[in-house]
Order: structure tokens, then sequence, then C-alpha cells
């Protein structure tokens, strides 16, 4: 049987995908960044609740930001591959801060997919340096999610936009100096590309008291009267933002799975480390067949929750996962992924209840899973009206 060793050094679990040597050379880089420069910090960014800038400025040292942006505008031009090893390592060192995916994998491809040539040319470098940090402001206070909900309004004024609102639940909102803020226009919903530094009338609310994730800085954005030139338009074009926000859901989805399924494995992995060398009664953990019947079922969900993400980034990659498909990877990992994560805590017993052990921190910073990137209740929803 695999330990926690082996999960971390790549072996395991096998997998179907392309992985190249420069994926693997990326994925060890990443996972001594994590190791070395994160873990040893990260109870010092759970109090302060969030990652010092400088940690952001190293990353994009280190090649970690922007690893999709092409080359062309500072990045590493490197594939949906890169960030999954990303995520997959950052999950694995058990360390949430700096959020990296939701510059990488939320922020930078708007910007990339949907930017015109300019925003494109001064957004994309800056954010592969760190000198942008990113973050996405869509969800408002009362909207329970529907993007259709927001009140955060931009008219027209003098060639400029000016905005007014209130954005909550915005990951990375205390640190990010680029913002995605979408808002009501007169064409309907668009999305802007707001740079934060010195902006007249833009204030952050206090950081957010978190259950987990406590280092992943979380505030409130307020828009008071924010003027914003034409060119701030995400794209050029109002009345684009729900397609926008739709659109690229199925990669947020798809990556919330990469995590989930992650977090599942190295809850296992911990688990058997742990139930191996625990002794009740004479007798380790382990040897107890209650124990290894829950391993075996947590051990096999977790390998048939591998094969569905793996097929959803080959779909992915090809241009063919539709929506529904990342719907159902997104619900059905994070729901496995938590009730997994519980009955692993559950083998520790008391010393699961610890924050010293890792499962302690996996449960609780996992458990948001189920509700951020559309709540499963709403996910399933969608699922079942597109039958």
């Amino acid at each position: 049987m695999n330990t926690a060793a082996d999960l971390r050094s790549g072996t395991w679990p096998a997998t179907s995908l392309p992985y190249g040597e420069d994926h693997q050379i990326f994925r060890d880089s990443a996972r001594r960044f994590f190791e070395t420069e994160c873990v040893p910090h990260r109870e010092a960014w759970d109090d302060a609740g969030m990652a010092p800038r400088e940690i952001w400025k190293r990353a994009g040292d280190l090649g970690f930001l922007g690893p999709r942006i092409g080359e062309a505008f500072g990045g590493s031009g490197g594939d949906l591959l890169h960030g999954v090893a990303a995520v997959e390592e950052q999950v694995r060192a058990g360390v949430i801060a700096p959020l990296l995916w939701v510059h990488n994998d939320i922020v930078a491809p708007y910007v990339v997919q949907y930017g015109t040539p300019e925003q494109k040319l001064a957004i994309l470098p800056k954010m592969a340096c760190g000198e942008l940090v990113g973050a996405a402001a869509l969800a408002e206070p009362g909207t329970d999610g529907d993007p259709l909900a927001i009140r955060t309004q931009a008219r027209c004024e003098s060639g400029d936009y000016v905005i007014s609102g209130r954005k909550t639940f915005v990951a990375n909102g205390a640190t990010a100096d680029l913002v995605v803020v979408s808002a009501r226009t007169a064409s309907g919903i668009s999305l802007f590309v707001v740079p934060t530094e010195g902006l007249a009338g833009f204030s952050r609310g206090p950081l957010l008291d978190k259950l987990g994730q406590r280092s992943a800085d979380t505030a409130d954005l307020l828009f008071d009267e924010v003027r914003l030139p034409v060119a701030s338009l995400l794209g050029g074009q109002e009345g684009q933002g729900l397609t926008q926000v739709n659109e690229r859901l199925v990669e947020e989805q798809l990556m919330m799975g990469v995590g989930a399924v992650a977090l599942m494995e190295a809850a296992i992995e911990h688990t058997v480390v742990y139930t191996r060398e625990r002794k009740a009664f004479g007798h380790r953990i382990i040897d107890f067949q209650n124990s290894r019947f829950r391993l075996a079922e947590a051990r096999t969900e977790a390998a048939v929750c591998r094969v569905f993400l793996e097929r959803c980034i080959t779909r992915f990659m090809q241009g063919r996962l539709g929506f529904s498909e990342a719907a159902m990877l997104k619900w059905w990992s994070t729901e496995k992924q938590c009730q997994i994560v519980d009955q692993c805590l559950q083998l520790h017993g008391g010393y699961g209840y610890m924050l010293e052990f890792p499962i302690s921190r996996m449960w609780l910073d996992g458990r948001g899973a189920r509700i951020w990137g559309g709540a499963n209740e709403i996910t399933k929803d969608t699922i079942g009206r597109a039958l």
C-alpha cells in the first residue's frame, strides 16, 4: 500500500493524462515552493488572515503565476495540466495561501479569453510577474449566487463608466490590484477589469472571519461612484457578462474538482499512515475490520472520482467539456471529498479533532467546497434542468 510520501512524490495515483517532462519539472518545483516557502508560515498567515504580498512576488519570480499565459504576454505558455499540477501540489502540501488558483485559473483566463488586445498587453504581463494580483468580484449580498440578481450599476457618464455597488465573498479581495467586476449596464450585465491602486471611490471591507481557509484573504469590495474609462469594459462590448461568467464557470468547476480529488486522496494517505502507527486495545487501528472497510470504501470512491475527473480534464482540453458535465464533477467530487475527509477524521479519534493534525485542517478548509463555485443544491438543479 502507498504511503503519504508516495502521494507527494507524484507516483500515485496512476494517471491517464498526457503529462510530459516539463509538467513533471513544474510539479516538482511547485511542491518545493509550497513545502519550503509556504508550509513554515502557515500558522502565521492563518493568524493574519492572509499571506504577505512578498510571497506573490516570489511565486511570480518562480513562474507559478499565470503559467498558462502565453509567452508573448510574459507567461510560460503552459497548458491546463500545469494548472492542475499547481492545484494538486498546493492541496497536498496542506497550505491555502497564497490563493494562486483564483489568480491563475479564474481571473487570468477572463482576460486571456475575452480581453481586447490592449487589455491583454496591459494586464497579463503584470499578472504573470506578480505585480498585479487578481480577484473576481461577482457575488453580492443577498443574491444567493444568482448572477441575474446583482444590483451593482455601471452607467455611462461623460465618456466614462461610473460604478456603484457592493461585492461580497471576494477571494484575494484584500490583496487584489486587479478585479474582474460584474455590473448592470444599459445593454445588460457586463464585466469590467478594474485596477484598484489609487482608485477613487473604491474601498475594501474588513477581512471576513471564516470557518476554514483562514489564510485565504476574503473581503467585501465597495464601489462608490467609481469612475472607469471605457477601456475597462472586458472585451469592449456591453451585455456579454452573463455569457462570459457561464462559460468560465465550466473551468472553475473543473478546477474545483481537481482540488476535491487531491484533497480526498491526501486525506486517505494521511489516515493510512496514522492507522498503521496508532494502536487501540493492543492492535493497530488499521487491523480492525471496520477501519479497513472504511478505508477500502474511501479509496474506491476516490479512484472513481479520479477517473471521472481525468475524463473531464481530457474533454476540456479537447474543447468538449459541457456545462452539465462540469457541474456533475463539481457537486459529486466535493460531496465525496467532504464525506471521505469526515470518515478519515473519525478514524483519527480524538486526535483528529486537534488542529495540529493535518486531517483537522482538511476538514475545516474543505467544507466550503460544497458552497462556492455554485452551491451543490443549485448545481444539481442546473444539471436536472438540462435533462
